[in-house]
């Protein structure tokens, strides 16, 4: 599948997935930006993330101190959605179900969730 329907599809997704979260919650995630690429870039790959990594949040999180000397960059999620595509088998049900669980966990470390938080709220 191309970029431009894998990107609509997951656009869909993460924007149902923001309806179901609570008041609180959908207020905070509408303040960080998700951004749809196809794989992580040079960037991303010098710091150490594997090749095929669905989602990464950057920048610091929701409440959090901004500093420049550690993030340079704005919060925001990234779903990597050529990556996505290929960890559901190009199967469309499966890829919407990981996006959506992506874009969750994502948004849990954009809340200031550790890992373990995460898996506690299920979106490991």
């Amino acid at each position: 599948m191309d970029l431009p329907r894998l990107t609509a599809l997951a656009r869909q997704v993460v924007t149902a997935a923001e309806r179901r979260l609570p008041a609180e919650v959908r207020t905070v995630a509408a303040q960080v930006p998700v951004c749809y690429e196809a794989v992580p870039n040079d960037g991303i790959l010098a710091e150490g993330w594997e090749p095929d990594i669905l989602g990464l949040f950057v920048g610091h999180e929701h409440g959090g101190e901004l500093r420049f000397d550690r993030v340079p960059l704005p919060p925001q999620i990234l779903l990597f959605l050529a990556n996505l595509w290929d960890y559901a088998e190009g199967d469309e049900t499966v890829f919407r179900d990981e996006v959506r669980l992506t874009y969750l966990h994502e948004l849990g470390h954009y809340l200031g969730w550790d890992e373990g938080e995460v898996a506690r709220r299920g979106l490991e």
